[in-house]
């Protein structure tokens, strides 16, 4: 299986290894890399699978997608990175909250936030490829992050051989914890740099310096080249399809639907590519129906479903649930060239780029209809859902996750739609505990992060996961601020 990108319009489309795929990142045309062919998963396949825990799982789905890496190294790397040391309890286990919704906890990873889920493996599979290619030269990774996608990364790649690793974060734009897990991270191969504006400003930064020749050229002179560790690496979208699969097959374990029968998935997004994992999962073969898109106030991804108009030019929101404070998606154009092909998909980002918005064609807009379904929540809105599902459910949920909650139950009401729910939470509520405190009705108002976690777990008689709490004690490291005009300078000058 090859890869080749979604901006490709030639009549043969050069296509690379997934070794290839993952090393770069991001395709010369700027545009990402797809398989040029989505592998099947029959019930059979899901009945053998469901048998399997999960770091077999993990690998058994991500050697249908990697097929020149080794199957057994795989293993070897899926067992290290799915640990019980890495995730105590295991990884991704599925909660009932009641009336037919699960909970899929993503979050008990080192960094309790989903992105552990594909960056514990992600740089695993980063060296292999750097070998495979016979690859000379350091790899520095580059991550723009609304939150989450940055302490995961730069504790997946902390002190791997042949790697470096630069991370940016819009300054004001993720939360007290998010900012203190980041700016204290140990490694001698990590850097850490808050930037001013929002994250769109952090992730045009990072494309930017991405498609400058110039900058690469410099690079290479200096014996290293540039990759991602965002889902725009399709290195860190592909982990995520496991999870989807691994979660159906619990719901058969625990008999809470028959083998073949349908599930639903809703899950919070921003950048589009943990709802897009959940698709190729269902494009694979596994039994999804509908798919809920649940968005914050940032809800450029709910208008496009419902309008087919992608329209990033409109006021951005600071939310409780920032992780989903984005205006551009970026792994949306998978979606469109997965269903509408690489012209469209070709036309709609030029239009984007030069206009900032795009009109997606009528066609190509019932396809997606036919699966998705867009929502969005307001802050008063998930508010009230971190509230009603502590009260009613005794279940402690993050803002993220409640967006997708709230989004759920306005699905439902609007369609009837009972089928078994499984919802992506994203991160644990401790990552934001003085939202969810607020929330609750208890607000807290010092900005000390010991003070804020140990205010949570006297409201919520939970216990704060031990990996934040480590944090409380580690010297921050990383206090600089730059302007996105300026990001590239504290790669080549410290």
């Amino acid at each position: 299986m090859n890869y080749v990108s979604t901006r490709d319009v030639s009549a043969n489309p050069i296509g690379v290894t997934s070794a290839e795929a993952i090393k770069k990142g991001l395709a010369p045309d700027k545009g990402l890399y797809m398989p040029t062919a989505i592998p099947s998963l029959s019930l059979s396949d899901i009945e053998e699978i469901a048998a399997l825990p999960y770091e077999k799982r993990a690998a058994r789905i991500l050697s249908m997608f990697l097929c020149d890496y080794d199957k057994d190294k795989l293993l070897s790397d899926c067992t290290e990175a799915y640990s019980e040391e890495r995730f105590p309890g295991g990884a991704a286990p599925l909660v009932h909250i009641g009336d037919g919704v699960y909970s899929l906890e993503l979050w008990h990873g080192p960094t309790c936030a989903f992105k552990d889920m594909a960056l514990q493996i992600m740089p695993r599979l980063l060296s292999s490829a750097l070998k495979m290619t016979g690859e000379e030269k350091r790899a520095h990774i580059l991550v723009a992050t609304s939150g989450d996608t940055g302490k995961a990364a730069l504790e997946g790649y902390r002190d791997v051989d042949g790697i470096d690793i630069t991370v940016y974060f819009p300054v004001d734009g993720v939360s007290t914890m998010q900012k203190m897990q980041m700016t204290t991270q140990a490694g001698e191969n990590v850097n850490v740099m808050a930037v001013y504006g929002n994250f769109d400003d952090a992730q045009n930064g990072v494309k930017a310096i991405f498609a400058d020749s110039d900058l690469a050229k410099k690079a290479e002179e200096c014996g290293f080249f540039f990759s991602s560790a965002n889902s725009i690496n399709w290195g860190r979208l592909a982990p995520q399809i496991v999870y989807y699969v691994s979660a159906y097959c619990d719901l058969v374990k625990s008999g809470a639907v028959k083998l073949g029968e349908k599930m639903n998935v809703c899950v919070p997004t921003g950048n589009f590519g943990n709802i897009f994992a959940a698709y190729i999962a269902k494009t694979m073969g596994l039994p999804i129906d509908k798919m809920i898109c649940a968005s914050n106030a940032n809800c450029v991804l709910t208008d496009f479903i419902n309008t087919g108009l992608y329209d990033r030019q409109r006021v951005f929101h600071k939310t409780m649930s920032p992780s989903m404070d984005i205006l551009i998606s970026s792994n949306l154009e998978r979606l469109l060239f997965l269903l509408g092909g690489a012209e469209t998909t070709k036309d709609c980002m030029e239009k984007l780029t030069r206009d900032g918005k795009y009109q997606a064609p009528d066609s190509l807009m019932e396809k997606i209809r036919e699966t998705f379904y867009g929502y969005s929540a307001s802050e008063e809105e998930t508010a009230a859902t971190i509230k009603a599902t502590y009260e009613k459910k005794n279940y402690l949920a993050d803002p993220h996750t409640c967006v997708a909650l709230g989004c759920l139950e306005k699905y439902r009401r609007d369609t009837g739609d009972s089928t078994p729910c499984v919802v992506a939470s994203t991160a644990s509520p401790y990552k934001f505990s003085q939202d969810v405190c607020a929330s609750l009705g208890s607000p807290c108002t010092s900005d000390e992060p010991a003070v804020i976690l140990d205010t949570l777990e006297k409201l919520s008689g939970t216990t704060a996961p031990a990996p934040l709490k480590a944090t409380l004690t580690m010297p921050v490291r990383f206090k600089s601020v730059c302007d996105p005009k300026d990001m590239a300078d504290c790669i080549f000058n410290g």
